[in-house]
């Protein structure tokens, strides 16, 4: 509402000050007039007045004004309030949910581990008609046993498949100029506990399965003689974080993960291996090295590890080198070896713990036009996730050097290939 006048109530606007002096300048006083009347000025807007009633009704439309262009201030401010209050809450609401859908994707919202998902998945089964109730009562009396002991039941191993690969590779004339396997290792592949988020753990017992077969390192394994089960395992890395190993990694699972479905990475596979005395490594490839989003520096680096000191004319080589485990976003698979085909070009051959026992078990028995291989046989542009992680073992530990790799994994670095 535009300002009104004072003296007769028009509506003034912006002009009200040249409306005043127009129409009723008689009742103002003419600054330096020098009539020796007393003259009121505005405090406001410094116009005179020739007393005291015109400056208060003049003074009265400026506070009008002001209260009006406050209220709409105010109103103003409150919407913007209840705004910026709404797109907090719904900011909170959509990163808790983030959250938890996060922790239900590691495993870390308390629903359970490896037995309970069993139970659940073997009703389910039977409930569907794929499993008798007599199967489930054996298989869960197993598994009780199995949980017991602390030893995995063996039901997901395959044996065999390096010394078949070798056999295989040995016959093979069409394209592999040279191949590297590692030691012998077992297959394991996710169970019904497991399915979902157990391959880190599958691949520490393919791992581990090659260390046992290999007597270099029988005194570090002199307490772990055969294969333990996954709720065993993570008890074994809650042991290595009590002894001090990674104590970052240990925080981001509360130190538990006996009795949870949480992922495991290289670097509790890393802090397991150290604690039983085994020395490795991990190496981090943080970025494509090749185009396409590809990582030929990886490959390179499996290519040395395997042929370094197997370096004589063999065709196919079988090494002592243990298996190595490979990591990226979301899975994991255990290296057993390398190809060099006759163009030059490198290939990986992967166990991957989501193959099953029956896929597995064709490899045994290989036919010579190796389609079976497909399996296992990644080229570099079949890995194109934007980093990966190994973790390599190479040789034992001193009680020394375990303890000084300890103090050193509480600022746990890899080394980064750039």
């Amino acid at each position: 509402t535009p300002p009104e006048c004072p003296f007769c109530g028009e509506a003034a606007g912006t002009e009200l000050e040249e409306h005043v002096r127009a129409r009723h300048g008689h009742l103002l006083g003419a600054p330096g007039s020098g009539s020796g009347e007393q003259l009121y000025e505005c405090p406001m807007c410094s116009l005179t007045c020739a007393n005291i009633q015109f400056l208060e009704e003049h003074v009265d439309l400026h506070l009008e004004e002001h209260n009006f262009s406050e209220g709409i201030d105010l109103e103003l401010a409150q919407q913007l309030q209840t705004e910026e209050d709404e797109r907090q809450r719904s900011e909170e609401k959509r990163e808790r949910e983030e959250f938890e859908k996060l922790q239900r994707q590691y495993g870390l919202d308390n629903s359970g581990g490896f037995k309970q998902q069993f139970l659940k998945n073997m009703e389910r089964e039977v409930n569907r008609g794929r499993m008798q109730p007599f199967e489930y009562h054996k298989r869960k009396a197993d598994m009780m046993e199995s949980l017991a002991s602390g030893i995995d039941d063996g039901r997901t191993k395959t044996s065999g498949v390096i010394e078949a690969l070798c056999k295989y590779y040995q016959n093979e004339n069409k394209d592999v100029r040279r191949v590297w396997l590692s030691a012998g290792v077992d297959h394991f592949y996710s169970s019904l506990g497991d399915r979902g988020w157990g391959c880190g753990y599958r691949n520490f017992q393919m791992l581990l399965s090659s260390l046992l077969q290999n007597s270099s390192y029988n005194d570090c394994l002199r307490d772990t003689t055969l294969i333990p089960s996954i709720p065993k395992i993570q008890s074994m890395i809650e042991d290595a974080w009590k002894e001090g190993f990674d104590p970052q990694g240990a925080s981001h699972f509360n130190n538990r993960l006996h009795g949870s479905k949480a992922w495991i990475g290289a670097c509790e596979i890393y802090s397991l291996l150290t604690s039983l005395r085994i020395k490795c490594q991990i190496i981090d490839f943080h970025k494509p090295t090749g185009p396409m989003g590809t990582h030929p520096r990886l490959f390179e680096w499996i290519l040395h590890y395997y042929s370094t000191d197997n370096e004589g004319g063999a065709k196919v080589v079988c090494t002592s080198k243990p298996p190595i485990y490979l990591q990226h976003q979301g899975h994991s698979r255990t290296v057993v070896g390398i190809e060099e085909k006759k163009n030059k070009s490198l290939c990986l051959l992967l166990f991957d713990p989501g193959c099953s026992s029956q896929q597995m078990q064709k490899l045994l028995k290989q036919n010579s036009d190796g389609t079976g291989l497909k399996l296992l046989r990644k080229f570099v542009g079949s890995l194109k996730e934007k980093q990966y992680q190994i973790v390599a073992v190479d040789g034992m530990l001193s009680l020394e050097e375990k303890a000084a790799r300890c103090r050193a994994s509480q600022v746990l670095t890899s080394e980064k290939i750039p």
